[in-house]
């Protein structure tokens, strides 16, 4: 049996505690189909974070964690192609210059991330932005920034025109 927990970090502030009374007892309530799971053997858990919130030492005691890395330039080219095949090269390449930018700002309180970079792509798709309105400017920067203040960092350092 393999147990998927998706962004633990959202849970409930008990619920990590919790699940280790579950994972001890091996049974498990399922609150949809109003039934209890109980294990053979004992499952495989795997866990995911994004870090939003601290988990309790008891919690972290017992897990091996794997970190990942955010990805590269050219990994993020990849993925982008994968949900926009059609994207010219110097759009993207240009878009990826501009998002590497911003997440070069150590000030922001949320880094804009891969969902924020392909929303934003998708905007500039719509808009039917040109190449040139790109290289001086990063229009449609409320996509990639979801905080105020880390819109004015962005402004502040990057020089861009909103």
């Amino acid at each position: 049996m393999v147990l998927l927990i998706d962004e633990i970090d959202k849970a409930d502030i008990e619920f990590p505690n919790d699940l280790l009374q579950e994972l001890d007892v091996m049974e498990f309530y399922i609150k949809e189909t109003d039934e209890f799971i109980k294990a053979k053997h004992r499952p495989i858990v795997i866990i995911t974070s994004n870090n939003e919130k601290e988990l309790p030492d008891a919690f972290l005691r017992r897990c091996v964690f794997h970190y990942i890395e955010f990805p590269d330039k050219e990994f993020m080219a990849d993925i982008c192609n994968i949900h926009y095949p059609n994207l010219k090269q110097n759009l993207l390449d240009q878009c990826l210059k501009r998002f590497y930018q911003l997440r070069a700002i150590t000030q922001f309180r949320k880094m804009p991330s891969t969902s924020e970079l392909l929303d934003w792509i998708g905007v500039l798709l719509k808009s039917g932005i040109s190449i040139n309105e790109l290289r001086t400017g990063l229009p449609f920067l409320g996509v990639l920034i979801k905080k105020e203040r880390d819109l004015e960092i962005a402004l502040d350092k990057l020089k861009f025109p909103t």
